[in-house]
């Protein structure tokens, strides 16, 4: 991503034609002057030595193929958007591996001695004649994507041999991507040497560079009966990245358990670790699982992006209102306050995010995790042991004793814990915990059934936080669409603030997107804050549908209705709400 560059097309020795990409962008609307003056200030704050078109994609304000299509439209050649179908695959082997790697080229197709070229750099005055003296053909550029090139030219390799994968990942850098691992070397079957083999070794890194750039939350290695399948899980969704040769499944699986420090020569029962590499400047947790299965041990690695889990209450999509009430409930001096949901819906990130909001020197915060999954400066963290002992319960008993102000537990679990939580709320401690409950009513039901007395969970109880995570539609792809028979009788039937919708949207499916119409995700919440008439309900141990009567009397607002507020607002789909909210 270049800011000053020269037509290669025409007069190879001609004066270079300047083009400024901030002057481009803002011309053609993509970005506004003061986005330009934000950047270019971030830029200079920051001492980054990237370019203002990479800088502005890096805040979001555009997007890779939005800056690369400007340029390319500025130069007088063509911007493509590929995919492995574009190419032919016999043309790729016109121009050395290493070279097309090196300047981030691919050869596209041959015809009549006219050789197509797409290059992400389209400013190079030398690629061209570089390109003509190495294959003899006169030669035609068109602009595309570093991210597609590299992309199609890893779609290529997969469909052939190991070196050829090992090839193309060489552009991954050793300094871009630190790695803490332990060697074992008490084997007698040879899984390590072909573990620490190059191929396998940069195949393993690429997968993990991969999948935090393109922000998976998990990596699934799956063997079948004659191949190997390697998935993403990218906003909740799992998608097939790629298909290696399948005998490369037992020295990726070793490779794997070495970085994260398993018995290599056990493959019978699961096991689990932990891997820290650093990608560039971000550090990133990596959780290994493995279980054995018929074809050979299945593999998944959830990533912890500990730049992503930085994310402050006022980012994480909560109202004005919601955001004072909540902001409120974790500033006061005692009490409980939990998080519910399922599995994934976010419980963590908020914690976090409510923990760094109320840190600071005056208060001892101290967390009770399994595992920890971010570190976060001033606070006191610990990890449960249940082999050793460690529970939650002991950890929070014991842990009572250190004059904390603030607990964090990562769940209540059992009635002994739910117990000691609520007795340190009585004696003057902030509780923040989490449960699995569809609802924020169900929280106050399920402390019941625990076995927590009801006038003890009425004293303790400041608030409950129901959240779920939709899909975000696509900024690249976003256009109205017209709603089908089913959704409609649907938005009907949720009543009069979905019908006063006007317009909803949908993602086309674009290449940003991989066609799914979808890009990130965001939080839908609801935040059940019991006042009197409620917390007499409580005490008196009233049915869940007293509860949410009462609190849906007070005014408060439900998953549904703030979902539809971000459906009015062009956030999400109503697919992804009436998905997210139908128990």
């Amino acid at each position: 991503m270049t800011q000053t560059q020269s037509n290669p097309t025409n007069d190879h020795n001609a004066a270079p034609k300047r083009v400024r990409v901030g002057d481009l962008l803002v011309a053609k609307g993509l970005v506004t002057s003061e986005q330009i003056d934000k950047a270019l200030a971030f830029q200079k704050d920051r001492g980054h030595q990237k370019l203002l078109g990479e800088v502005l994609i890096e805040l979001e304000y555009v997007t890779e193929a939005q800056v690369m299509e400007a340029l390319a439209e500025a130069y007088g050649i063509p911007f493509v958007h590929l995919d492995a179908k574009v190419s032919d695959p016999a043309v790729l082997e016109t121009i050395p591996s290493d070279f097309q790697d090196q300047q981030c080229v691919l050869p596209l197709f041959l015809v009549n001695g006219k050789l197509t070229l797409a290059v992400a750099e389209p400013a190079n005055v030398f690629i061209v004649e570089e390109v003509t003296r190495l294959t003899g053909h006169t030669v035609q550029l068109v602009a595309a994507t570093a991210k597609d090139i590299k992309a199609t030219l890893l779609a290529h390799a997969t469909g052939d041999h190991d070196l050829a994968i090992d090839d193309l990942i060489d552009d991954i850098e050793e300094e871009d991507f630190t790695l803490v691992e332990q060697q074992i070397t008490d084997l007698t079957d040879g899984s390590e040497d072909s573990a620490n083999e190059s191929p396998v070794i940069k195949l393993v890194n690429f997968l993990l560079f991969a999948a935090v750039q393109e922000g998976a939350s998990d990596i699934h290695i799956e063997p079948d009966d004659s191949a190997l399948r390697v998935r993403f899980r990218v906003d909740g969704q799992l998608y097939q990245k790629m298909t290696p040769p399948a005998k490369m499944l037992p020295a990726v699986v070793s490779r794997i358990k070495i970085m994260a420090k398993l018995d290599i020569s056990e493959r019978r029962i699961p096991q689990d670790g932990g891997i820290s590499i650093r990608i560039g400047k971000r550090p990133v947790d990596l959780r290994v699982s493995t279980m054995p299965g018929k074809f050979g041990e299945k593999v998944v690695i959830r990533i912890i992006d500990k730049n992503n889990a930085m994310t402050g209450i006022d980012q994480i999509g909560f109202s004005k209102e919601m955001y004072d009430q909540f902001t409120s409930l974790i500033s006061q001096p005692n009490g409980i306050v939990l998080v519910t949901g399922p599995t994934g819906s976010g419980k963590s990130t908020t914690l976090y995010a409510a923990l760094r909001q109320i840190n600071k020197e005056s208060v001892n915060i101290s967390t009770v995790e399994d595992p920890v999954e971010m570190n976060i400066p001033g606070i006191n963290q610990f990890q449960t042991n249940e082999k050793a002992g460690f529970t939650f319960a002991a950890a929070l008993r014991s842990l009572l004793r250190q004059d904390p102000d603030i607990v964090m537990l990562g769940e209540i679990r059992d009635q002994e814990t739910a117990r000691i939580a609520t007795q340190a709320a009585l004696t003057g401690h902030m509780v923040l915990s989490t449960l699995h409950t569809n609802d924020s009513p169900s929280a106050i039901t399920r402390l019941f059934n625990i076995g927590v007395e009801p006038y003890l969970v009425a004293a303790s109880i400041r608030g409950v936080l129901a959240q779920r995570l939709v899909r975000r539609i696509c900024k690249n792809c976003k256009e109205p669409v017209d709603l089908h028979d089913t959704l409609r009788r649907t938005i009907e039937r949720m009543g009069p603030q979905a019908q006063a919708i006007e317009t909803f949207y949908h993602g086309e499916g674009c290449k940003a997107c991989r066609g799914t119409g979808y890009a990130g995700r965001a939080g839908i919440y609801e935040l059940f804050a019991p006042n009197d008439d409620a917390l007499d309900a409580i005490t008196s141990g009233e049915s869940l549908q007293e509860l949410r009567r009462i609190a849906q009397a007070s005014g408060y607002i439900t998953l549904l209705q703030d979902g539809l507020q971000k459906v009015d607002a062009g956030i999400t789909t109503i697919e992804e709400l009436v998905a997210a909210t139908t128990h």
